[in-house]
């Protein structure tokens, strides 16, 4: 089922080099500094429960193309906000099985090929008719040690692997995975969204938890600001190196003292504007850029997408339902606040992200290529596929080379995804390098320099691990 020669060019001169460069960087660790697992499977080490709960009911990938066509997210038993999942987890796989031949073509294809081959041995492609047998097996492998999550994550070989956390998140779980004596390196990432966005669910009451938790006085600005702080050095206690900002644009500003004041009193009154609320997130990344100068956490920020479009969707199951739409987003004015204020500062190392692609070579590249904190980070959640990533080298290159981005990064909440989707990556790179190889534009020995970095020193450096 599986090609050893895949995704690498068709032009025989291209794919022999290709083939070299993925020998050299196919076996090493796993560096996965962005990503959506939950640190609970690690503090606790329990199994899977079963096949449908580990590979279709947190994966958006999935089960918004099956949604796309009709299948409801209720037969898939995706957990409902009163709490309701009432659907047995063998009907389905079956459901999933019948419907498989929906992913032809696409990333989520080649990532769950992998997993079912490499990790199950499961050789025959997945369908109506051995859908019982893939559950059975699958079942069984869950049931032994060897597929505890602790035991995965040894297997896939990673080396260090960061979640994503609410700014309000006691860090219980990554607290345990490092007072268990465990070797494997979980860390958080600080997520302020929720204290940030004044559109996000229950944002007035989530301010005054930060003030409870952190003992500021939250109502002034230099309050908040003073619990933000507080919450980063508490995050940078059990590990973290990174922020990450998830807004809609990627407007910054940099209002005076006391304009910002009065923006946060309107803000924290509750009968703010949309104009205001897009204002003071702007205003919040420049102030968030400036703590990661004072220290050190390397800030991401991933804009673009309308979130939750299908509000019956998001009204009955909640957010992240796969209902969240690529959105046009500009850069070089939007950007222009924060960047004369800390684009120079050589302290902060700035990760943009798009999903936006027209935007690579107009103004990401540019930007990246010539202010000094700023980084690109690889081709995201829509794009994160053979044909996005080669887009992405093509565009990006000629303008910030590779030593402006930072490596690959998965950014999922499937867990067994993990190997498959780094191994797309190392492989898209090692096509990219083998072309530019075949026509003389690069020496072989200069790509095996670049796909090391590329695979595993350009990551480490920007997120400092």
């Amino acid at each position: 089922m599986l090609e050893s020669m895949r995704l690498f060019p068709s032009e025989p001169a291209a794919r022999a080099v290709a083939a070299k460069l993925y020998e050299t960087v196919r076996d090493l660790p796993i560096i996965s500094p962005h990503g959506h697992t939950d640190p609970a499977w690690f503090a606790k080490d329990e199994a899977f429960p079963n096949p449908a709960a580990l590979f279709i009911q947190p994966d958006h990938y999935i089960f918004r193309m099956l949604y796309s066509q009709g299948v409801s997210l209720e037969s898939l038993g995706i957990p409902q906000v009163d709490g309701q999942q009432k659907a047995d987890p063998r009907e389905v796989w079956r459901i999933f099985a019948k419907h498989y031949y929906l992913f032809r073509g696409t990333p989520t294809r080649l990532w769950l090929d992998y997993s079912f081959s490499t990790l199950f041995g499961l050789k025959e492609r997945l369908s109506e008719k051995n859908a019982d047998q893939y559950y059975d097996v699958i079942s069984r492998a869950l049931e032994t040690p060897e597929f505890r999550p602790r035991a995965l994550f040894e297997r896939f070989n990673i080396e260090v692997l960061s979640t994503t956390d609410s700014p309000l998140d006691t860090l219980e779980h990554h607290k345990a995975i490092r007072e268990s004596g465990w070797k494997g390196r979980v860390l958080p990432t600080f997520r302020p969204d929720a204290v940030i966005d004044a559109e996000y669910v229950n944002f007035v009451q989530n301010i005054e938890e930060l003030g409870e938790v952190t003992g500021e006085n939250v109502g002034t600005y230099k309050g908040y600001l003073n619990a933000l702080r507080n919450r980063r050095q508490f995050f940078k206690s059990l590990g973290a190196t990174a922020t990450d900002h998830g807004h809609l644009t990627a407007m910054t500003a940099d209002l005076d003292a006391a304009a910002v004041e009065a923006l946060y009193q309107r803000i924290l009154s509750g009968r703010s504007t949309p104009e205001e609320q897009q204002l003071f997130q702007g205003q919040m990344l420049t102030e968030m850029a400036g703590m990661s100068v004072e220290d050190g956490l390397t800030m991401q920020l991933h804009p673009g997408s309308i979130r939750n479009h299908n509000m019956q969707v998001y009204e009955k199951f909640g957010r992240d339902k796969g209902a969240d739409i690529p959105s046009p987003t500009e850069y070089v004015r939007n950007l222009r606040p924060l960047l004369n204020k800390y684009g120079n500062d050589l302290r902060l190392t700035f990760i943009l992200f798009t999903l936006d692609e027209s935007t690579y070579s107009r103004e990401l590249a540019p930007l990246a290529g010539h202010y000094p904190s700023l980084r690109l980070g690889p081709p995201w959640w829509f794009h994160d596929s053979p044909e996005g990533m080669m887009r992405f080298r093509e565009l990006a290159t000629e303008t910030a080379g590779f030593y402006n981005t930072v490596g690959f990064n998965d950014d999922t909440r499937a867990f067994l995804s993990i190997p498959s989707r780094h191994d797309v990556a190392r492989r898209i790179d090692c096509a990219f390098l083998g072309r530019l190889v075949a026509e003389h534009r690069l020496e072989e020995a200069e790509a095996h320099e670049v796909v090391l970095d590329l695979t595993v020193n350009l990551v480490k450096k920007a997120y400092k691990l």
